[in-house]
């Protein structure tokens, strides 16, 4: 792909770190079940995953642990924004299991946001949010959305149809996480409707990790955003795979 001049390349990355926990087979979840409650070892993948990150511009994490006992209460985002390089950093907490353990999206950039918002998603059960920063100012800023959705289809048609509302207006959009359904699901349709998201051209299997047959993690980019080499990277011992992708943004979308 030709690059013109009055475009910036930015390289993300999408990742369900599964707070540091290991998982390498469906039987880990039970065998293994006692490593999402406790910090050790985690630490090791941390600083892996903080060295896939630091390779790109922008990263959306899902399940980062803010700070529980599980974590040995380090807030998983910051450790990453720290070793990775990233001068910028926020979290959304979503969920809570008393101090034993922590759930919330992140976002690492190197590119300063002008804003960054933080939405409680509806759903059957609580504890599901996006992440949305805004580079740029005007309307033709760059929108960067981290979500991590319901495995239910219902409560994902009601997040969708509540995510469309905040991008609709937005020509340049990202919407990047853990979406726990494949692209071309009836619910994704509202995005694809109401909003300048396209359904992505492949599809990249992440999901399980040990053996991906399941494209659940999505990298979506707006029409006028030309995207480029989207693959599938091991995020540490985690359950999924990361997602990369290149994107190319005009300038005027960061100024």
């Amino acid at each position: 792909m030709t690059v013109t001049t009055d475009t910036r390349r930015l390289r993300l990355l999408s990742a369900n770190i599964q707070a540091g926990s290991s998982t390498r087979r469906y039987s880990d979840y039970v065998t293994r079940s006692w490593s999402h409650a406790i910090s050790a070892g985690k630490r090791v993948s941390l600083d892996s995953i903080a060295k896939m990150a630091g390779e790109h511009d922008i990263v959306g994490l899902q399940e980062a642990d803010p700070g529980s006992l599980r974590s040995g209460f380090t807030n998983q985002t910051h450790y990453l924004a720290e070793q990775g390089g990233f001068d910028f950093w926020s979290h959304q907490t979503n969920r809570n299991v008393g101090r034993v353990a922590s759930s919330a999206n992140g976002l690492l950039s190197k590119v300063e946001p002008m804003e960054v918002s933080d939405h409680a998603l509806p759903g059957r059960i609580g504890g599901r949010g996006v992440l949305m920063a805004r580079f740029g100012t005007g309307d033709d800023g760059l929108v960067v959305a981290v979500a991590h959705l319901s495995l239910g289809a219902a409560s994902r048609h009601s997040q969708l149809a509540f995510i469309a509302e905040l991008l609709a207006d937005h020509p340049h959009a990202v919407l990047m996480g853990d979406f726990n359904c494949v692209p071309d699901r009836p619910e994704m349709e509202l995005l694809y409707k109401r909003t300048h998201l396209r359904p992505p051209s492949f599809c990249v299997p992440t999901f399980p990790s040990w053996r991906p047959q399941r494209a659940i993690d999505h990298i979506l980019v707006s029409e006028r955003i030309q995207f480029a080499d989207a693959r599938a990277i091991p995020a540490a011992f985690s359950d999924h795979l990361a997602l990369a992708m290149s994107i190319d943004v005009p300038h005027s979308a960061l100024r």
